[in-house]
């Protein structure tokens, strides 16, 4: 079940990509295209999700706030995982007072709700933009990654092999490269493929609370807003993005718990190798 598990995750997220790159160009329409008089018509063969308040095609909407929302959560995640995993290799090695402050700033930070917190930045901010969204989120984002190589990097540089490697004269960046970021590759690319599930929720939140993205940018989120204001008249509004979101989120975390369970057989069949030896 695992690996069926893994594999369906992987071709949605190929799915989805696919979706998100060659999509809009695919619907027929584009994201300005619009006619006032077909407003909030229903699905129809020429529309399979409808049409907005604007006369515009929903279809394209969602295809192009896919692009936006993958975007934004792979460069967040990229970005807050690299953070994480320098400030939390750097913690961990050292420790004393860098592993105090680290643990201090990090509990401070984890004290507050991570939705509220990112919210609160947000609403400090007179207009966002894709570039803010990204910066709010990586202000939040990196304490999961740090904390998660923290620990790791505190159980591994007791091993023998990272005590062989400073009594050999190699300097941090070396060990980080060569023997600790090797062993922090599984559980970051598990915390990654979850992360990205919950950049996505937390944009698309910024966007239906009007603090996201700009409304000239199409997103999933903004346009559950929209749907809101339709629901009794024009549900296909809010059902379509809506589906679009859970439909990511369920794949993401297909990912997330398949890679999981790959990489804990595998470290269970490592020790017992070891074992037998």
């Amino acid at each position: 079940m695992p690996n069926r598990q893994l594999k369906i995750g992987l071709v949605g997220c190929i799915v989805l990509v696919v979706a998100a790159v060659v999509g809009p160009w695919l619907a027929g329409y584009g994201p300005t295209d619009f006619d006032l008089a077909q407003a909030l018509r229903a699905p129809s063969a020429n529309h399979l999700m409808g049409l907005d308040e604007d006369g515009r095609d929903l279809l394209t909407l969602v295809l192009y706030g896919a692009r936006v929302s993958l975007f934004i959560g792979l460069t967040t995640i990229t970005i807050t995982a690299v953070l994480g995993t320098v400030i939390g290799a750097v913690a961990g090695y050292f420790g004393g007072r860098l592993d105090e402050l680290f643990i201090f700033v990090s509990d401070v930070l984890l004290a507050f709700p991570s939705i509220l917190l990112v919210i609160a930045l947000a609403a400090f901010q007179t207009e966002t933009s894709v570039l803010q969204v990204i910066i709010i989120l990586c202000v939040v984002g990196w304490v999961s990654f740090a904390r998660l190589v923290r620990g790791q990097v505190l159980a591994l540089r007791e091993r023998d092999y990272i005590h062989a490697a400073q009594l050999g004269g190699a300097r941090f960046p070396r060990i980080l490269g060569r023997h600790l970021l090797p062993n922090l590759a599984g559980p970051l690319l598990v915390q990654a493929t979850f992360g990205l599930a919950g950049v996505i929720i937390a944009e698309s939140t910024l966007s239906f609370l009007g603090l996201g993205v700009p409304p000239s940018v199409p997103s999933w989120g903004r346009l559950l807003d929209q749907g809101v204001q339709y629901l009794l008249v024009a549900p296909h509004l809010s059902i379509f993005p809506g589906i679009a979101i859970m439909v990511t989120i369920i794949i993401l975390h297909f990912v997330g718990d398949g890679l999981r369970d790959k990489l804990d057989k595998r470290s269970e069949l490592k020790s017992f190798t070891y074992e037998a030896r």
